[in-house]
Parts: C-alpha cells; sequence; structure tokens
C-alpha cells in the first residue's frame, strides 16, 4: 500500500483484480506530454505564491523536465498498479525528490488535474484536425482548378437531374468543411477554460492563483465553478459531436466516389497506390480506402453515443465512470485523423474520366429544368411550364430521343411560345451556361468562388 496516493485511509492491500479492473495507464499513457506541462505550470504559480521555494520549484521542473525526455525516449516505465499517468509521473517523481516531489500535488486534485490535462490534449488535437480539414480544403480546391470547364451530371434521389460544373462539386465538399472547420473553432473557445485548481470538488483553502496558471497554459479563462469542474466533460462530447460530423462527410463524398469509380458510372479513376486487389479475382481493383473511411465512420457515432451515455445521470461531482471517457475520444480523434489524411491524398491524386463522363452526358434530360425556366420567362406560371416540359420529356421517352432531338413543331405543339431559339438552349453546355444565379453552378459564380477560396485558403495561382 505505500505506493498508492490514498493509502493512509486503507489497512489492506489492493486486490490484484481490482488494479487491473481500475487501472487507465494502458489509456492515458498519451497525456503525458499534457500532464507535464500542466504540473510545471501548477508548480511555477506554487512558488509565486509562496507554497515551494524557488529552489523547489526548479528540481520539481527539472525532475518534470526530465522524465518527459525518458518517456519520449522509451527508457520511461509505466507500471500498472500506479494506476494512471498521473500517479506514474508523480510517483517517480517523489521516488527522486522525496518530500519536494510530495508537495507538488498541493491545491490541486487528480479530478481537476485530469480534466486539465483532457483539455489540453482535446485542443491540441482540435489544432491537429483543423490542419489537417485545411489540407483537404486546398486539394479540393486543387481538383476544381483542374478541372475548369468539366461538366458533370447532378444528382438527386442518386437519378440525374441538372448539369453542373465539376469545379462547383468540389467547392460543394469545400464548404461542408469550412462548416466543420468553424465548429472545431467554436469547440476550442468552449473547452479553453480552465479546471486546474477547483481540486476535488470545492477548491481549496490555500492561496493559489488559478488565473496566472491559465495565462502559461494559454487558458482563455479560468473555469467559475469548482462543483462543475469535476464533472464537464461537455468538452469531450461536443469535440466529438464535432469529429462525427466530419467523419459523416467524408463517408458522403467515399460514398460518392465508390460509385463513381465502378465500371457502371467509370467517372474516377483512382491511383494504384490507393486501392487493393482481390485474393482470388486477378482483375480486381477495389476502393478499399474509401470504403473504410465510410464505414470508420461507425466508430466515430459510436464513439459519441458512448459518451453521451457515460455521462447520463451521472451526479456532481466526480465519478470513477469517468475514466472512462478516454477511449471514445482518443479513438475518435485517431480515426478522423486517418481519414483526413487519406481523404487528402485521394482527393490530390484521383481524376476525373472526362471522356467517359461526356460520352453519357446528355442522356437523363438534364436540360429540361432550364427549357422549364425559359418558359416562366416567356410568362407561362411555373406549375404550367413544369407541366408542358414533362410531356416533352415523356415525347421523348417514348421516341428514345432527346430534348435537342425534337422538331420545332413538336415544340410548338406542346406549347406555341417554343420557338427557333429553342437549340440554343439545350444540351448540358448552354444549361451550364444560363444559370445566373449566386451560389449556382453558372461558370462566372464558380470562378469567382474558386478565386475566393484560392485567396481564403492562401494557395497561388
Amino acid at each position: 500500500m505505500a505506493g498508492k496516493a490514498w493509502s493512509g485511509r486503507f489497512a489492506q492491500g489492493t486486490d490484484r483484480r481490482v488494479e487491473r479492473f481500475t487501472e487507465s495507464i494502458s489509456l492515458d499513457h498519451r497525456l503525458f506530454e499534457q500532464d507535464i506541462r500542466g504540473s510545471i505550470a501548477h508548480a511555477r504559480m506554487l512558488s509565486r505564491v509562496g507554497l515551494l521555494t524557488d529552489d523547489e520549484c526548479q528540481q520539481i521542473v527539472r525532475g518534470l523536465s526530465q522524465i518527459q525526455a525518458e518517456i519520449e525516449s522509451g527508457a520511461f516505465e509505466f507500471r500498472e498498479d500506479r494506476e494512471d499517468v498521473h500517479m506514474n509521473i508523480e510517483a517517480v517523481l517523489i521516488e527522486r525528490l522525496g518530500d519536494v516531489g510530495r508537495k507538488l500535488h498541493t491545491g490541486r486534485s487528480r479530478n481537476d488535474q485530469v480534466a486539465t490535462d483532457l483539455k489540453l490534449w482535446t485542443r491540441d488535437a482540435l489544432d491537429g484536425v483543423a490542419d489537417r480539414l485545411v489540407a483537404l480544403q486546398r486539394a479540393l480546391v486543387g481538383a476544381a482548378q483542374r478541372h475548369p470547364s468539366v461538366i458533370l451530371p447532378g444528382y438527386t434521389h442518386l437519378q440525374r437531374a441538372q448539369p453542373i460544373l465539376a469545379a462547383h462539386y468540389f467547392l460543394a465538399y469545400v464548404e461542408k468543411f469550412q462548416r466543420d472547420r468553424s465548429r472545431v473553432e467554436d469547440c476550442r473557445v468552449r473547452l479553453n477554460t480552465l479546471p486546474l485548481g477547483a481540486a476535488a470538488l470545492a477548491g481549496t483553502s490555500l492561496p493559489i492563483d488559478r488565473a496566472s496558471v491559465a495565462r502559461e497554459l494559454l487558458f482563455d479563462d479560468v473555469a467559475a465553478n469548482s462543483l462543475d469542474v469535476s464533472s464537464d466533460r461537455d468538452f469531450a462530447i461536443e469535440a466529438v459531436f464535432v469529429l462525427t460530423l466530419i467523419a459523416e462527410h467524408l463517408s458522403t463524398l467515399a460514398e460518392e466516389w465508390v460509385i463513381w469509380s465502378t465500371q457502371e458510372f467509370g467517372f474516377l479513376h483512382l491511383p494504384d497506390s490507393l486501392c487493393t486487389g482481390s485474393s482470388i479475382m486477378p482483375q480486381k481493383k477495389n476502393p478499399d480506402v474509401l470504403e473504410l473511411i465510410r464505414g470508420k465512420t461507425a466508430r466515430v457515432v459510436g464513439a459519441l453515443t458512448t459518451l453521451l451515455v457515460l455521462v447520463k445521470g451521472l451526479p456532481l461531482a466526480y465519478n470513477r465512470d469517468l475514466q472512462e471517457d478516454k477511449a471514445p475520444l482518443f479513438e475518435a480523434f485517431d480515426t478522423v485523423m486517418a481519414c483526413l489524411e487519406l481523404a487528402e491524398l485521394l482527393v490530390s491524386q484521383a481524376t476525373l474520366r472526362v471522356e467517359r463522363i461526356a460520352q453519357g452526358l446528355e442522356n437523363g434530360f438534364l436540360d429540361a429544368t432550364t427549357l422549364m425556366e425559359h418558359l416562366i420567362r416567356l410568362g407561362l406560371p411555373q406549375r404550367r411550364a413544369h407541366e408542358v416540359i414533362g410531356k416533352l420529356v415523356a415525347v421523348c421517352e417514348s421516341r428514345n430521343c432527346r430534348l435537342a432531338e425534337l422538331s420545332l413543331e413538336d415544340l410548338q405543339a406542346a406549347d406555341p411560345r417554343l420557338g427557333a431559339e429553342i437549340p440554343g438552349l439545350l444540351g448540358s453546355a448552354n444549361a451550364v451556361a444560363a444559370f445566373r444565379s449566386f451560389g449556382s453552378t453558372a461558370p462566372s459564380e464558380v470562378a469567382r468562388q474558386l478565386n475566393l477560396w484560392m485567396q481564403r485558403l492562401e494557395l497561388g495561382t
């Protein structure tokens, strides 16, 4: 029992099975840098307020820095019987410094210590996600630049709907990931309050200076209620919610590209280095990376669900249940970071099969809505114009032809307003050129948006 920080109260040693069941060092060892960073800031504050001498503070800072170097080099032994990363580091510090090391925990509890470490880790991880999102946005803008005039069929219900510029398609995902970046930034703002110094739940009677610790650790503010600090995992749940939306957006992109890379669609060529083969069918080239990005979304959704259920019904303040917050938090970040990295590679290296897309572009009456809107401009009510063009589409389907192949007599039989100008309106290229509205796939609008994103993402021309 001598090695336990709480051993004074107990007459019996901890059952080995309990130690195995309650340890968290197998997961939370990855918090070592944040734990040491927080402890150094705490020690310096204790020195400033007179609870440590300058010499004691220097010994602790040197000792913690040495421990960090040993962990980073692999020379440090994490022990399961010391429960978690905090006690592993502190126990070694005490072994080396004696009573000086024992003073480090003055004015804090593991409750506020772990909350601080986890906030520091999550803040660092959010910054990493933000950087990955920017890299993916830049890759998408690059794809838009490579295909400035390529026209794609746009879909609703996975049915051909209207023609769009490929650049417009890529920029749609830039917008989605920009919203994700905004949520990352918002989450970081709410996260960035210092828990340290709240102690177990009620604060401390010692003259600590929490504000100075907040400044050193680059927190914007100090958490205002010590009771709330011990139970608060909102920041972890919100972070994983943000990651879930990122994963959902990646999954949508992956799903589309899996479909586009099929022989049936043939819109997309994927590089061999980002695909795998079959153990039995030698001709196969499988989009496994895309499928796994889609599949790993389930892990992130599962992590969010785990955290939501974990905190459901927990009374104030700290409960050991909260030890289980790290596995879903770490897994969600690890999964999304890996998916973002691979998504960037895919977007940068995949190429549209322009000739194959063009071969079937005029199928599916992509210009029907443009023809309907022409009738609206001529004064026909939208519902009536919709009906007229719908009947013309039905005629084309019965003859297995396109709207552009109908005669003037066919058009005027549907509505006498349709005149000799109609051939200049039909076809996907003409339909795209007809768009005017802000945010549309109009070539001038897409060029404007592309230029705007190049500026925002600091990309050269």
